[in-house]
C-alpha cells in the first residue's frame, strides 16, 4: 500500500495535476484546521469552506466563507478548482448551538451537497469522519464495523444520517468513511475546558462512581495521517480508529493532574444520583452535558480498530494520557487569550460551564 508521500509522488508524475489540490470543509475548526495546515505542509493546494474565518493565510490557501448547504456555491467552487480529494469535516456540534434544524440540515442535507458536487466533477477520494455517538452505550466489548448504529441524541442521528446519504455516491467516489471517538490535540477545547479549568485551579476533579469506565480518544495526527493513508484506497470503506491500550478516565485524569502539578486531586460522585442529576439539567437548559456526554463519563466506549490496521497499515501514536496532557498544556498556556476568543468553531474556544460552575464552588 502507497504511504501518503508515494500517493502524492505518483499523483504528481500521472500529471493530473501540477500540485495535488484538496476542499477541507470545515478547515477553520480544530480538526479541519490541524488537517488543512498538514497538507499545506505537504506541498497541497488547499481550498477551505467553512461558516467561521479563516486566521490562517498560505500562499497555496484559499479560503472562503460560506455554508455546505449553498449548492450554487458548492458548483461555483468545484466548478473554478478541479480537487484530487474532498475531506469533508464540516459539522455543527450540539453545544455549538442551540438551532437542531441548522444542526441537521447541515450534517445531513450539507454532506449530501458535497459528494453530489464530488461526484458531478470527477473527484477521486473523499475522506468523511463521522462519530462514535453513533452509539448511545457500551456494548461491554470494542464495537465493531459490523455492529448496527444505534444513536441516542440529535447529533449522532445527523452523523449517522450523513453517512446514509453518501451512500448512493459510494459508486462514484471512493469515500473513507472514519468513525471517530473524541478527538484530541493541543487547541482542544469546548466542553474539555471545563476539565482544564478544574484542574488549572487545583479544585477536585469528579469521576463517576469508581471512575474505572475506559473511554477511548484519537490523537489528531494519527487521524490525518489515516485520512490521508485512504487517498490510496480504489474502494470506499468504512473505519473505526482509536487509541491503542486504554486506561480507565481515573488514570487518565490523574496522569494529568499529577503533570499540571495545581493540586487538584481526583474525587467521586455517586454513580444513579449523579446521572440522574446531569439528565434533569441538561433538560432544564442549564447544563452544555447531553446525553452522550454524560454516558461518555460514567460507561466505557471503545472501538475495534483492527480493520484500519490491517488495511491502510495505520497505527496509533499517542495514548489517551498524553494526548490530554498536550490539550490540557495548550489550555493552561493560553488561559488569558481564550478568555476573550470569540467567532471560533465550537471546539476552539471554551464551553460555557452554566450550572457546572456550582460544582466547581463547591470542590
Amino acid at each position: 500500500m502507497k504511504s501518503p508521500s508515494a500517493w502524492i509522488g505518483a499523483l504528481r508524475r500521472a500529471r493530473l495535476t501540477i500540485v495535488p489540490s484538496a476542499l477541507v470543509t470545515g478547515g477553520s475548526g480544530f480538526f479541519g484546521g490541524l488537517c488543512k495546515r498538514s497538507l499545506l505542509k505537504q506541498g497541497w493546494e488547499c481550498v477551505n469552506l467553512d461558516l467561521v474565518e479563516d486566521t490562517d493565510t498560505h500562499p497555496k490557501l484559499t479560503s472562503i466563507r460560506g455554508d455546505i448547504r449553498d449548492v450554487q456555491l458548492l458548483e461555483a467552487i468545484f466548478g473554478k478548482h478541479r480537487f484530487d480529494a474532498v475531506f469533508h469535516f464540516a459539522a455543527v456540534l450540539a453545544h455549538g448551538s442551540p438551532d437542531k434544524n441548522f444542526l441537521w440540515t447541515s450534517n445531513v442535507d450539507g454532506t449530501r451537497n458535497v459528494a453530489e458536487a464530488a461526484a458531478r466533477h470527477h473527484v477521486k477520494s473523499m475522506a468523511y469522519t463521522s462519530s462514535n455517538c453513533l452509539w448511545g452505550e457500551s456494548m461491554g466489548r470494542p464495537i465493531t464495523e459490523a455492529d448496527a448504529p444505534h444513536p441516542i441524541e440529535l447529533y449522532g442521528r445527523s452523523k449517522w444520517e450523513g453517512e446514509k446519504v453518501l451512500q448512493p455516491f459510494r459508486n462514484h467516489l471512493n469515500i473513507t468513511t472514519i468513525r471517530c471517538p473524541t478527538i484530541m490535540d493541543a487547541e482542544r477545547l469546548g466542553l474539555l475546558a471545563i476539565l482544564f479549568e478544574f484542574i488549572a485551579d487545583g479544585r477536585k476533579v469528579w469521576v463517576v462512581g469508581k471512575g474505572d469506565n475506559r473511554y477511548q480518544f484519537i490523537y489528531a495526527g494519527d487521524l490525518i495521517a489515516a485520512c490521508l493513508q485512504s487517498l490510496s484506497l480504489t474502494s470506499s470503506e468504512t473505519f473505526h480508529i482509536g487509541s491503542d491500550h486504554v486506561k480507565s478516565l481515573r488514570d487518565v485524569y490523574d496522569y494529568v493532574v499529577h503533570k499540571a502539578g495545581t493540586g487538584a486531586r481526583i474525587a467521586s460522585l455517586p454513580k444513579l444520583p449523579t446521572l440522574l442529576g446531569m439528565r434533569a439539567a441538561y433538560w432544564l437548559g442549564c447544563s452544555p452535558l447531553g446525553p452522550y456526554h454524560y454516558k461518555m463519563i460514567a460507561e466505557s466506549f471503545e472501538f475495534d480498530t483492527s480493520k484500519i490496521k490491517r488495511m491502510l497499515s495505520w497505527q496509533p501514536t499517542l495514548k489517551n494520557e498524553e494526548m490530554l496532557w498536550k490539550a490540557y498544556e495548550y489550555f493552561a498556556t493560553h488561559r488569558e487569550e481564550l478568555k476573550h476568543r470569540e467567532h471560533a468553531s465550537a471546539h476552539r474556544q471554551p464551553a460555557k460551564m452554566g450550572i457546572i460552575r456550582l460544582l466547581k464552588w463547591l470542590s
